[in-house]
C-alpha cells in the first residue's frame, strides 16, 4: 500500500466517516461547516498530513489534525485513527453532549407526535362544537 501525499478534502471527510457520502462532505464544504486552517475552502482542496481542520455538524465542533491519508473508507475504529482532536475541542464537545443529555431529561418526549385516530378526532370534533 503506497502513502498518499494529498487527498481531496471531500473524500478524506467520506473515509474519516464525517459523513455518510462524498456529496454530503462537498455539501458540508461548500455550507461553510467545514474549514481548512480556519478559512473557508472547496470540496476540492487537497489536504496533507498535518493539516488542520474543523468540522462543524449536528450542533458540534471538532477541531483535528491530520495523521493520516486514505483513499478507502475502513471501518470506524480505523477511521479514528486518521486524525486527532485537540484536548480543547474534545472537552467542548463532551460538556455539549452531557449538556444535551441534561436538556432531554428535563423535556422528556410524551409520544404525542402523531395523526389522530378515528377515535380521537370524533372527541376532537365534539370538543369543539361545545
Amino acid at each position: 500500500m503506497t502513502e498518499l501525499e494529498s487527498l481531496r478534502l471531500d473524500k478524506w471527510l467520506w473515509a474519516a466517516r464525517f459523513y455518510k457520502t462524498r456529496s454530503l462532505a462537498a455539501d458540508a464544504i461548500n455550507g461553510g461547516k467545514v474549514h481548512i486552517q480556519k478559512q473557508r475552502c472547496k470540496a476540492s482542496k487537497e489536504v496533507r498530513i498535518g493539516t488542520q481542520v474543523t468540522v462543524s455538524k449536528d450542533g458540534y465542533q471538532w477541531e483535528i489534525t491530520i495523521l493520516h491519508l486514505s483513499a478507502q473508507r475502513r471501518p470506524a475504529k480505523e477511521a479514528v485513527l486518521m486524525y486527532q482532536e485537540s484536548p480543547e475541542s474534545y472537552e467542548k464537545r463532551q460538556q455539549d453532549i452531557i449538556a444535551q443529555r441534561e436538556l432531554r431529561e428535563l423535556l422528556p418526549y410524551t409520544g404525542h407526535d402523531h395523526k389522530p385516530n378515528k377515535k380521537e378526532r370524533r372527541l376532537i370534533h365534539r370538543f369543539k362544537q361545545v
